[in-house]
This record gives C-alpha cells, sequence and structure tokens, in this order.
C-alpha cells in the first residue's frame, strides 16, 4: 500500500508554546484568565439578579395592590359594623406610599420598575457569561 509523498502519519503531536493560531502560551493563559473572571463576574451578576427580581417584583406588587384590596375591604364593611369600618380606615391610612431607607426613596412602583430591570441584567449576564464561556 503505497502512501502519498505528502501525509505526516508518523508526525506526533507536538505540546509546544504555540497553539494552531500561532499565539504563545503565556498570552493564551492570560487571555483564558481574563475570560475567566469575566464568566465569572457575569454569572454573578447574573445569581443576584435571579434571586433579587422575583422579590422586589412581588413585593412591588403587594405594596401597589394592598391600598386597593383595604379600600375594598372598607367598602364592604359600611354596612357590617361602623367601628370596624374605623378600624380598617386607619388601617389603609397607615399604608405608606413612599419609604426612605438609607437615603434611597422606595415606592410600589419603583420596586416593580426594579424588580424588571433586574431581570433584564439578569438576562444581559446570561448571555455575556455564555459568550465569555465560548471564548475562553
Amino acid at each position: 500500500m503505497d502512501q502519498p509523498p505528502n501525509a505526516n502519519y508518523a508526525r506526533p503531536l507536538a505540546f509546544s508554546s504555540r497553539a494552531a493560531d500561532g499565539s504563545p502560551l503565556a498570552f493564551r493563559l492570560v487571555r483564558t484568565g481574563i475570560w475567566s473572571v469575566c464568566y465569572f463576574a457575569f454569572y454573578f451578576i447574573q445569581q443576584l439578579a435571579e434571586l433579587f427580581a422575583p422579590l422586589l417584583l412581588i413585593a412591588g406588587v403587594l405594596w401597589k395592590v394592598l391600598p386597593a384590596l383595604v379600600g375594598a375591604l372598607s367598602h364592604a364593611a359600611v354596612a357590617a359594623d361602623p367601628q370596624a369600618k374605623d378600624a380598617i380606615t386607619n388601617v389603609a391610612a397607615a399604608i405608606p406610599q413612599h419609604i426612605v431607607v438609607a437615603g434611597h426613596d422606595l415606592t410600589a412602583s419603583g420596586l416593580i420598575w426594579d424588580g424588571i430591570l433586574l431581570m433584564g441584567l439578569a438576562a444581559a449576564g446570561a448571555t455575556l457569561a455564555t459568550l465569555a464561556g465560548k471564548s475562553i
């Protein structure tokens, strides 16, 4: 059986400092390290956003709906007992429109918006982590 003259069947695999693309080993290690750090950062941000997005969204929706529910309850209690109506009215008045925490003004609509933005951040983190993972 004749082999073609340009066949290199007997040449062993070379584990040299050069890759198939011609870049040195140190450059490849630095590039891999940078992409690994980027992958970690993007994945970590994604995990935090996936944790807090539903919490903020649910808290905002409940806070937004609570005054309407208490108002509906007070309308139902009009015929029942005047003292119950007064108690429900006091509870409805005690529900704040905004809360200041460490200098930040929190509102129900703001929490909902923050939850939606965190969902977008989680999607962006997943996309960037995937791209960084492919670049490693």
